[in-house]
């Protein structure tokens, strides 16, 4: 028991464990409309694309987790205006908006050559999170839940038949750049736990792993949440016992339930397969 209980007596670990299950419940909700989209390179888009935000944060003293929201939001609303009426492929959108921002905050680095080190913001650093942070996380988490409680019927619809959904009435467009400025919230809020590098497998891995288990949309939200929970708790148990980073432990963790999931799937066909097969 000493080996569960021994991290909870430091009080950075709590703040971490419920920093990692916030983000990770938050991005694994919306994870699951982006991997039923097929949309799963635009959370490394979004996460990328925070840089130029992060930049000008740091060199006026500001938040950087507020400038890299704004960052985010105005990546997303550009990918949104870009491919409305699929007027462009959605991956080319991403494409575009991806290394336009990306590039602008290379330069906006090299030209003020700012001596902040931001090492943790491609790693990640959930050991370092602090009231204000869970505070804003918290909050990001419930907005999220409410909104795709809210909006379920609207974006699985638009995710499912677009077409049916154009005839019904329903702002297709509107659907996806809501959907897109949702993301933007949950990849900057996972920024602060797994980092620039490691966001968009928080965001895709749990979904990914719960769409092998069910069909229905309400459920694989659930489930990828539990994952995503699970996941995080257990990977900064390992980053506090092998002292490893935390960021990474926490994907690896979600990695290992995906395979887990991807094993026992194929076990199963494989066994209904052999049971078909057999003479009878």
């Amino acid at each position: 028991m000493g080996w569960l209980t021994e991290p909870l007596t430091w009080p950075f670990i709590r703040k971490g464990l419920l920093a990692a299950v916030l983000v990770g419940v938050a991005c694994a909700a919306v994870g699951c409309h982006v991997v039923l989209r097929r949309m799963s390179l635009v959370g490394d888009a979004l996460a990328h694309t925070a840089l130029p935000g992060l930049v000008v944060a740091a060199l006026w003293g500001w938040s950087l987790f507020a400038g890299a929201l704004v960052a985010g939001v105005v990546t997303a609303l550009i990918i949104g205006w870009l491919t409305r009426r699929e007027a462009l492929r959605e991956d080319a959108g991403i494409g575009v908006a991806f290394t336009g921002m990306f590039a602008l905050g290379i330069l906006l680095l090299a030209e003020t050559r700012s001596q902040r080190d931001l090492t943790h913001i491609l790693f990640g650093n959930v050991l370092g999170v602090g009231a204000a942070d869970l505070w804003l996380v918290g909050g990001l988490t419930l907005l999220v839940i409410v909104a795709l409680a809210a909006f379920h019927k609207e974006l699985a619809v638009s995710a499912f038949d677009p077409g049916h959904a154009r005839v019904a009435g329903l702002r297709v467009d509107a659907v996806r750049q809501g959907l897109l400025i949702l993301i933007a919230l949950v990849v900057v809020g996972a920024i602060k736990v797994v980092g620039v590098v490691l966001t968009s497998a928080l965001l895709v891995t749990p979904a990914a792993a719960a769409s092998l288990v069910t069909t229905s949309v309400a459920r694989m939200m659930v489930l990828a949440a539990a994952i995503a929970a699970v996941a995080g708790v257990a990977g900064l148990y390992a980053s506090y016992h092998l002292g490893v980073s935390s960021g990474a432990a926490v994907v690896l963790a979600c990695t290992a339930i995906f395979g887990a999931t991807w094993a026992g799937r194929a076990g199963r066909e494989g066994a209904l397969r052999r049971r078909r097969d057999r003479p009878v």
